[in-house]
């Protein structure tokens, strides 16, 4: 079985409490939980002590980060998470540096990662109906996926090393949810994939 760190990215907002990252966050730890799955969960509501988040990728053989997307990326508390955590790690927490030597300084960027036996899972609350990825004829994605949009996360998690799993995400969550559906395709989609 696997240790498996939830990074609960949402940050609290007057139009957006947070309930559903919560509830998702609260599914995926009894769920895995209940396949015998080791589990810790961070919020951004946490008191965040670097050595101790750098720990938890230590012990971390999975991690999921599920985060709302707002303004098209994570909100501003999981990046504030992502400078303080993630540049603490680059003395071989989670990376050596950028991986690039003194030899041939302009290759390899980004090939330090010290978390190879790691796998992560992004899973993401849209705004934005479904319908509005790839395809070209809508206006603001222009026919881009979920994972293009998401390009920079998964850039940072490879930066160490980690290897992905596929994504998920439940979209249109404010004008035209449809939450129990969502809860199904997240259950099937963790028993897919842990």
């Amino acid at each position: 079985m696997s240790n498996v760190l939830i990074i609960n990215a949402h940050e609290p907002s007057p139009f957006s409490e947070g309930k559903l990252n919560a509830a998702l966050v609260e599914k995926a730890r009894t769920q895995l939980e209940a396949k015998g799955h080791a589990v810790r969960v961070v919020t951004m509501q946490d008191e965040i002590v670097v050595d101790e988040q750098l720990g938890h990728f230590d012990w971390a053989d999975r991690v999921i980060l599920q985060s709302p997307v707002n303004w098209m990326t994570i909100p501003w508390s999981f990046k504030r998470y992502m400078d303080d955590v993630f540049t603490a790690g680059m003395g071989g927490a989670l990376c050596n540096f950028d991986g690039r030597s003194s030899d041939n300084p302009t290759k390899n960027y980004g090939t330090g990662g010290t978390q190879t036996n790691t796998k992560y899972m992004l899973s993401f609350t849209f705004n934005a109906p479904k319908e509005s990825f790839n395809d070209e004829s809508e206006y603001l994605f222009e026919g881009r996926s979920v994972d293009d949009l998401m390009f920079h996360m998964h850039a940072n998690f490879r930066f160490f090393g980690m290897s992905t799993l596929p994504t998920f995400a439940c979209y249109d969550v404010m004008k035209n949810g449809d939450i129990e559906n969502d809860f199904k395709r997240f259950e099937a989609h963790l028993d897919a994939n842990f």
